[in-house]
């Protein structure tokens, strides 16, 4: 290429080569839309989680061309090596965040830990799924149709008397 940029009719050519390609950190994701950009070329893939990867894949591939996004790593352990190839296997978002949530863990949700198992003392968020489901559909029918006062007293000292020294749960109200 250098002995066509030489040539003064190639070095336009070249000029214009050179301004199709753009070179960004992470902050590509936020805010760009480049419909005609067709490949994507990202590097130590393994240390991205995969919602951001996906969020990055997404950046491609929204004109008409057919796009490819290339993942480069360098030596993975078998978290990272599960989360590429949960990429490659599918462009679900549900389905990635899923896995994400897995391979992660949800991390807290009113602290800074972005991965992680919570320390629920009952359930496991992973494999309670349907459980904690219907646990919330009842709560909200709960505050929907409260049980009346004498009901509620009743089922305050069972949970009280039963559950609290098992569960470490606290007095509230």
């Amino acid at each position: 290429m250098s002995r066509r940029i030489r040539n003064g009719k190639s070095a336009c050519a070249a000029h214009r080569l050179i301004n199709l390609i753009l070179v960004s950190t992470t902050v590509i994701e936020v805010g760009m839309d480049v419909p005609n950009a067709s490949v994507m070329v990202i590097e130590q893939a393994e240390r991205f989680g995969l919602a951001q990867l996906h969020q990055l894949r997404g950046r491609v591939g929204r004109g008409a061309a057919q796009s490819y996004c290339i993942l480069v790593t360098e030596k993975m352990n078998d978290t990272a090596r599960a989360r590429i190839r949960t990429l490659v296997e599918s462009t679900d978002g549900f389905y990635i965040s899923e896995m994400d949530l897995k391979l992660r863990g949800p991390g807290e949700f009113f602290g800074t830990k972005q991965s992680g198992l919570p320390s629920l003392r009952v359930a496991n968020i992973l494999r309670d799924g349907e459980i904690l489901e219907i646990a919330r559909r009842e709560a909200v029918d709960f505050i929907a149709h409260p049980p009346d006062p004498e009901d509620l007293r009743r089922a305050v000292a069972y949970i009280r008397d039963h559950w609290q020294r098992r569960y470490g749960l606290v007095t509230v109200g």
